[in-house]
């Protein structure tokens, strides 16, 4: 099992989430299960960020289009949070 993260990180990561909004309804990410589970290698100085984002993706070619997009501002809008709370840290989605 691997070791449980220092309450410092778990609170950044807690808040970055909590930040960060979704720009269609503007709820927060975290309220939205897009992030399923976070992990930080201290070994590789880096975090993983695992989101099931696609998964949620509509059958419909310019619906998916749109919901891309969306997905990306919400990407970009995550590594910038996570980047500004974790500075020293390589920021990768999985």
């Amino acid at each position: 099992m691997p070791p449980e993260m220092p309450i410092e990180m778990t609170a950044k990561i807690d808040a970055v989430l909590a930040r960060v909004k979704d720009p269609e309804s503007n709820l927060p990410i975290a309220q939205l299960g897009l992030v399923k589970r976070l992990r930080h290698s201290e070994k590789e100085n880096k975090l993983y960020v695992f989101t099931n984002v696609y998964q949620h993706l509509p059958k419909c070619v310019t619906c998916a289009a749109i919901a891309r997009t969306i997905v990306a501002t919400i990407i970009r809008d995550l590594t910038t949070e996570f980047e500004k709370e974790f500075p020293d840290l390589a920021i990768e989605f999985v």
